[in-house]
């Protein structure tokens, strides 16, 4: 018999907020996060907003000098993972250190740091390399630095997959308590690519929204005027525990972590496809023991594409049939933009935060709902909702997609 898994932590950094009280007012109260790109000059590219992380101070986190020595999602993952390292209370002992550990992924990584050293190696020559430029930029290092930092001797790694990066660790380290190789794991996404060549690379594929003039309202899922993701930066970390484990120290315990789904389209590298969806979704409940009828609230990867909003939307009907009817959707990134690798990890933390609170976040931006997107979104107001069971979805390039299901306690 499978172990359970709760979540007893959570934490934050991202373009509505910088730790979990802030940010889920600004969800709630659909504030957006949206604005213009101050990273850098972006008047050359057709693309000018971005969800920006603000007032970020790393080194309530860090000392400035250990700071420079990494990229920026290396410092979000960090102080997200502190952030719920601390909400959950958790005191480790040499023992329990050994069953305690942490898979923080990135979609892209130290994007910055690469830009910046190729900048200054064409200016200065290959002596200008800095010995931290490697340490600095690598995926797994937001794990690693954890690892050291919060003396977590079990399982360290990184997840991969783009956009579902975030979703994919949390149910891989949720797996890990399950089949008995941990007690403890710290697990979420991380990214910071709001650069010219992050946002360069996503306009040459026209996939973001040129509503230079109206930033906070370009994030618009399900609308039908929608024109592409806006991008965001930041981190969401959980805490995973053994329900047993947290029961004994008397944890509190924001839900229960019951299924967890992951498949791929086969079809294309970025065009996705609503049968690889649906079968991540059914494998999520299946896990989960869980009927379709059960689930009353589904957090989307809902990106503003056109094509992805309506794909996901078919995707759901195919899974949960007549009952889709009945499920209220929304898309917090309506609010935050997409936040790459950590979208699946602030997602999980918002869908957890929905459970918790029994309260639906909205989409905001639907002006004018798609009429090929025909569910009930949420639209523009947040909502008082009896949720027993919630889901979450992220989808990513390659054609990788998660679905993991979050139960009342």
């Amino acid at each position: 018999m499978k172990r359970r898994v709760v979540i007893t932590g959570l934490g934050i950094v991202s373009p509505v907020g910088n730790d979990i009280q802030t940010a889920w007012q600004n969800i709630v109260g659909g504030q957006s996060g949206i604005g213009r790109i101050t990273r850098f000059d972006p008047t050359d590219f057709n693309c000018h907003i971005a969800g920006e992380v603000k007032d970020f101070d790393v080194t309530q986190y860090l000392s400035a000098k250990e700071a420079r020595q990494m990229d920026t999602f290396i410092h979000y993952g960090i102080a997200a993972g502190i952030q719920a390292w601390k909400d959950s209370g958790l005191e480790l002992t040499e023992e329990m250190a050994t069953r305690a550990g942490v898979i923080v992924g990135s979609g892209i990584g130290g994007l910055h740091r690469i830009e910046d050293t190729q900048t200054e190696y064409l200016a200065k020559g290959p002596r200008r390399i800095s010995p931290f430029f490697v340490p600095g930029s690598l995926i797994n290092l937001v794990s690693g630095h954890l690892s050291i930092m919060l003396n977590l001797k079990g399982p360290s790694y990184a997840v991969v997959s783009a956009c579902t990066t975030g979703l994919h660790s949390i149910g891989d380290a949720a797996r890990l308590i399950e089949y008995g190789d941990a007690d403890v794991m710290v697990a979420g996404g991380t990214e910071a690519t709001i650069s010219p060549l992050g946002i360069g690379g996503f306009a040459a594929m026209r996939a973001l929204s040129t509503r230079n003039d109206d930033p906070t309202s370009a994030s618009r899922p399900w609308d039908i005027d929608r024109d592409g993701f806006v991008m965001g930066e930041g981190a969401g970390v959980l805490i995973l525990e053994e329900y047993e484990h947290a029961k004994k120290r008397g944890a509190r315990i924001y839900g229960e972590f019951v299924g967890y789904g992951l498949s791929s389209d086969a079809h294309h590298i970025t065009a996705p496809d609503c049968d690889g969806p649906k079968r991540g979704i059914a494998m999520a409940l299946n896990h989960a023991g869980i009927n379709v009828d059960q689930v009353q609230y589904v957090n989307t990867h809902g990106t503003s594409t056109p094509i992805g909003d309506k794909n996901e939307t078919e995707a759901i009907k195919l899974a949960f049939g007549d009952a889709a009817t009945k499920l209220v959707i929304n898309s917090t990134k309506s609010m935050t933009g997409h936040l790459l690798g950590a979208a699946g990890g602030i997602e999980a933390v918002f869908t957890t935060l929905a459970v918790y609170h029994q309260i639906s976040p909205p989409t905001i931006n639907i002006f004018n709902q798609d009429p090929e997107c025909d569910l009930d979104y949420c639209a523009n107001e947040a909502r008082d909702l009896k949720i027993e069971v919630a889901l979450s979805n992220s989808f990513g390039f390659g054609g990788t997609n998660g679905s993991m299901a979050i139960k009342r306690v």
